[in-house]
């Protein structure tokens, strides 16, 4: 599994990943968790916002913090 956490490097950004990887641990789920600050980069996934969130190539969220629920359901569906 690959997951992008896309955004500058902010507080927000920060919290989406360490969601993210808690969610990972309470799953048990092994993934490629890589955080993306180039804008470039950043754009070629066209969300209108950060902090983003890709899992599997898919745009799952983008310009909000989810849920760990959240996370945890787009998880599953990408297993």
């Amino acid at each position: 599994m690959e997951i992008r956490i896309l955004g500058p490097g902010c507080p927000r950004c920060g919290e989406v990943e360490m969601r993210t990887i808690n969610c990972l641990a309470e799953l048990n789920v092994s993934a490629d968790v890589q955080k993306i600050t180039d804008i470039k980069k950043i754009a070629e996934y066209k969300i209108m916002g950060t902090p983003g969130l890709v899992i599997n190539g898919k745009v799952k969220c983008f310009g909000r913090i989810p849920s760990m629920n959240e996370i945890k359901g787009w998880i599953k569906e990408e297993l």
